[in-house]
């Protein structure tokens, strides 16, 4: 929880979570993991506030926990985020409507998102909050995240994909045994990188359940263990032929923004890794 503030003009806060001078832009109260992931690197410092408590949580956030600790964090509650006297207050389209009126009864500014299922809708988000912070290292900040997002087309992974008589296939095993959808940041960018969904050929929907059973049945060539799950962890995954098992960080698709430039460059050396072993 974040200590509360008084209610008069907003004091800003250094890296360490202290009093400091006045800002010069806007305040900022976030609400959201992803947003955070944004906010912390298009403003200042003492722009912000607070950011969303999942990102003190290393199982919810897509920020390292050394970049979340800088900052103070808030539980959500109308009553801390009123006390902290934000000038905007970044949220999910998804804020509570009960805690989304107490926020303007007070006054306060609140911006909503959604939640990205493109490379360009994850840029366009990141150009408005840049916006939001409106200061120039906030828009040279922003075009840096928008080149990661966007990223470019990779000749050497082109040039696999005419040596492939078929792409190798993916299915990337998330939390809970469950398998995302095409309509997803994570489906485009697995297939950016060359690789062929085994869900889709398998008919899976997003959210589907993936049994251990299935996996052995049926095994990709390359599964993506993103959970922990008794299943997923099972001695048999090991002994699977023509299978490459890999460990894969679920914090590099829980968001779009500043996560995605991980992402496609793991999976970018898996697929040249995968493209190696059959030469």
């Amino acid at each position: 929880m974040v200590a509360l503030a008084s209610a008069c003009a907003p004091m800003s806060r250094d890296a360490a979570g202290e009093p400091g001078a006045q800002p010069t832009h806007a305040t900022f109260v976030s609400l959201n993991p992803c947003l955070d992931a944004i906010l912390v690197e298009v403003a200042d410092a003492e722009q912000i506030l607070a950011i969303s408590h999942y990102s003190h949580q290393p199982g919810g956030s897509s920020l390292s926990p050394k970049k979340a600790a800088r900052f103070v964090s808030t539980g959500g509650t109308a009553e801390e985020i009123v006390a902290l006297q934000p000038d905007i207050v970044l949220a999910s389209v998804f804020l509570p409507p009960a805690t989304k009126a107490a926020l303007e009864r007070a006054g306060l500014r609140i911006e909503t998102f959604g939640s990205p299922t493109t490379l360009e809708e994850s840029a366009e988000q990141i150009d408005r909050l840049s916006d939001l912070v409106d200061h120039p290292v906030a828009s040279a900040e922003a075009n840096r995240l928008k080149r990661d997002v966007l990223g470019d087309s990779d000749p050497s992974i082109r040039a696999s994909e005419r040596r492939s008589s078929a792409a190798p296939s993916v299915l990337l095993w998330q939390a809970g045994q469950i398998v995302a959808g095409q309509e997803t940041l994570i489906a485009q960018l697995i297939k950016e990188a060359g690789f062929a969904s085994h869900s889709e050929a398998l008919g899976l929907g997003h959210a589907d359940f993936v049994t251990l059973e299935q996996v052995l049945s049926d095994p990709p060539d390359l599964l993506l263990v993103a959970g922990d799950s008794l299943g997923q962890q099972h001695p048999a995954l090991a002994q699977l032929e023509g299978t490459r098992v890999h460990a894969f960080d679920p914090s590099l698709f829980y968001c779009a923004g500043p996560s995605i430039g991980d992402a496609r460059a793991e999976l970018r050396a898996l697929r040249k890794s995968l493209e190696g072993a059959q030469e």
